[in-house]
């Protein structure tokens, strides 16, 4: 007998689930194998009592003779069909990644002329974590042509140079992105002044998010980036600055699928609840629960 995998979820969100799937008129499966348990039996709440199942999946599932309709193809192929059947607008998708920049200062010698410093590009998750978006970053110095760029190909990016601390040096940072994402590369520009600090600050990350994706929505490109936060330490002196970047945005690509003979539908004689009495449905469900409980108090 083949071993049936379990997987525990929150008892809070699961009896909630439950409750749903008894009241839910239709209850649809979106490209799920329905195989692993609890989460695969709770349909079935809605099935026995006397509600329907839709499946949406590209192999056939453990369930398909319990749904009343059956669709093997591509879940976001067919939602967009739904959505437009419906008249609604489905919106762009926006990815957004985080990254820092961190900035570490050494002064060599006492009289402090000179200053050797770091820079390192890394994840938010720590500095071993991989950015899966970026392929390189390569480092500039626009107003300096006496110092030499490097393009950084291995992560963590990072890079070590020592200079003269008499005035300020603008970086330039090219970005470069890689598979995946919308766009080639994005850039920043910013001063390091060896002799003033920056001073920390945060903003609302939601905030900043928010302004990115509709920037992005507006303009249909990606590369924007907005500042989250900057947190400065002393001895040594470091500034790590975390910076929201868009790295892609995907819009409606698919026209309507109805009739173009690439999706298979398996529908039952007795179709669709569609012109159901919900009212009725799901004070049928609320009695049958009332009426278990009660039974429950007597034993």
């Amino acid at each position: 007998m083949a071993e049936t995998k379990m997987d525990a979820l929150p008892a809070k969100e699961m009896s909630l689930a439950e409750q749903h799937c008894k009241m839910a008129d239709i209850v649809l499966c979106l490209g799920t194998s329905l195989q692993i348990t609890p989460a695969c039996n709770l349909p079935m709440r809605s099935v026995r009592g006397g509600g329907q199942m839709v499946i949406v999946n590209l192999q056939q599932t453990p369930k398909d003779k319990k749904a009343s309709l059956v669709i093997h193809g591509l879940v976001d192929k067919v939602m967009l069909g739904v959505m437009n059947l419906l008249g609604l607008r489905i919106p762009p998708y926006v990815r957004l990644d985080l990254f820092q920049v961190n900035l570490k200062l050494f002064h060599r010698n006492a009289e402090r002329k000179y200053v050797k410093w770091t820079l390192r590009v890394a994840s938010v998750h720590g500095q071993r974590a991989q950015l899966p978006f970026l392929s390189s970053v390569e480092v500039s110095f626009p107003e300096r042509p006496e110092l030499k760029p490097a393009i950084l190909h291995k992560q963590p990016f990072l890079l070590k140079r020592e200079m003269l601390k008499s005035r300020p040096v603008k970086i330039l940072l090219s970005l470069h992105f890689g598979d995946g994402c919308g766009c080639s590369c994005t850039s920043i520009e910013f001063t390091v002044d060896f002799q003033v600090s920056e001073e920390s600050f945060k903003n609302d990350k939601d905030v900043v998010l928010q302004k990115l994706r509709d920037a992005a929505i507006q303009d249909w490109h990606c590369g924007q980036l907005a500042v989250i936060e900057r947190e400065t330490l002393s001895s040594p002196r470091t500034e790590t600055t975390t910076y929201a970047v868009v790295t892609s945005i995907v819009g409606n690509k698919f026209s309507a699928i109805a009739g173009n003979g690439k999706l298979s539908v398996n529908c039952k004689q007795n179709g669709l609840l569609l012109g159901s009495n919900i009212k009725k449905r799901r004070s049928e469900v609320i009695k049958r629960d009332e009426i278990s409980q009660k039974q429950q108090k007597v034993y």
